[in-house]
């Protein structure tokens, strides 16, 4: 990993944490329960989209996590328990690398076809949009909901762009979704 790539990580993991022993508005949320979050996948090998052989259920085919990203998911796995949040079920695009990020994290997924990725397939992003949204809306608790997804579908839903290993998390609710914070990856 080159200086540059190293000094920001360290930026980034120092801006995630609490100042001054103060608690962030994302965590202190998940600690309380009842909330999303919602998880662009650990880092890749280099690459946008997947290579146009790519076939779901074929992870040969696709963009996987890199050495890193596998470390950086475990590590995502570790910081979640270590603030204390309970996690009731979560949910995975059927992407190799969404499904190694979440079993890597949190040692269990389901598959989740409302959280593949419509990269390429703009076609898609209203309805499945529209569908995500809906299940967010309809999540109580106990604990929280982990989405482990794609940028594209992050973007779509909230109008954030999260680096890989990013979380938004998420107050669910009748109206439109409540932004209650975002963890820098680890």
């Amino acid at each position: 990993m080159n200086l540059h790539r190293w000094l920001l990580r360290g930026l980034l993991v120092l801006c995630s944490l609490p100042a001054s022993g103060a608690e962030t508005a994302p965590w202190a949320a998940l600690r309380e329960g009842g909330h999303v979050m919602i998880l662009r996948h650990a880092e890749t090998d280099p690459g946008i989209g997947d290579p146009p052989q790519f076939r779901l259920g074929d992870c040969s085919t696709q963009r996987n996590l890199s050495p890193a990203g596998r470390a950086q998911a475990q590590q995502m796995g570790k910081n979640i328990a270590g603030q204390g949040i309970s996690v009731t079920e979560v949910l995975s695009s059927r992407w190799c690398r969404c499904l190694d990020t979440a079993k890597l994290a949190f040692g269990r997924v389901t598959p989740a076809p409302v959280l593949d990725s419509f990269f390429g397939e703009s076609h898609k992003a209203a309805a499945q949009t529209a569908a995500l949204r809906k299940r967010i809306a309809a999540f109580r608790g106990p604990g929280n909901l982990v989405l482990v997804t794609h940028q594209v579908n992050i973007t779509a839903l909230t109008g954030l762009h999260p680096a890989m290993g990013e979380a938004v998390v998420l107050r669910p609710g009748a109206g439109d979704l409540e932004i209650v914070g975002r963890i820098a990856p680890p």
